[in-house]
């Protein structure tokens, strides 16, 4: 059986360590969008709760959203030299498409943000898709592997956010779970994730075995 022929890859807490700029920020933006304030543990407890749980305890309004985002977008350009990928990252595109599958980003941060962050690597990327709404992301699934002519079902969707997953369901498409990002495992997990990758390495080894 053949393996995966693309796999669209989330950004921040996937590819990029962003998990410390995260926690530093979100004061900041709390304090700009008069959200409800929320201690240093209690952060950490969201990371077991969906996005719309997220929202739902910080009072984030629907109209609000695109403002907090595109603020968000924008403080990621500008901590983008200070960014880096995590340890293996550029060895496993390299791998990829040294066998043959495609490789996708799409996430809400600025194209120029995620290039900038992925220096070199950018060239092992076959498309991007960004500026990616908070639910939107499985309509930029299906186009992105339409556009790389990509059966729905040889293609994966790799993140570290529950909407990620959410995301591939909606999209027909098989997903992946990593377990470094965001996200606590154990919330990834009761997800329901087609694959769930505890290591860079794994993750390589799966994306290059048959189905």
């Amino acid at each position: 059986m053949t393996r995966y022929r693309l796999a669209i890859f989330d950004f921040d807490g996937t590819l990029a360590d962003t998990i410390d700029w995260f926690r530093a920020s979100f004061q900041d933006v709390i304090a700009r969008f008069n959200l409800k304030p929320v201690t240093p543990e209690e952060l950490e407890g969201m990371r077991g709760l969906s996005a719309r749980e997220i929202m739902a305890r910080l009072g984030v309004s629907t109209w609000q959203l695109p403002a907090i985002v595109n603020d968000l977008r924008k403080r990621k350009l500008t901590a983008a030299n200070e960014t880096s990928l995590f340890a293996g990252i550029p060895e496993m595109l390299a791998d990829l498409q040294r066998i043959g599958v495609k490789t996708a980003v799409v996430s809400s941060d600025s194209e120029a943000s995620v290039r900038q962050v992925l220096g070199p690597a950018t060239a092992l990327i076959s498309r991007f898709d960004c500026g990616a709404a908070v639910f939107g992301k499985h309509w930029k699934f299906r186009r992105v592997a339409r556009r790389l002519e990509a059966r729905s079902a040889e293609t994966i969707c790799i993140g570290d956010e529950i909407r990620d997953i959410e995301a591939a369901k909606a999209a027909g498409m098989d997903s992946g779970a990593v377990a470094w990002g965001y996200a606590i495992p154990a919330a990834l997990q009761a997800a329901g994730p087609t694959h769930f990758f505890n290591s860079i390495e794994e993750m390589t080894q799966r994306l290059a075995a048959a189905k």
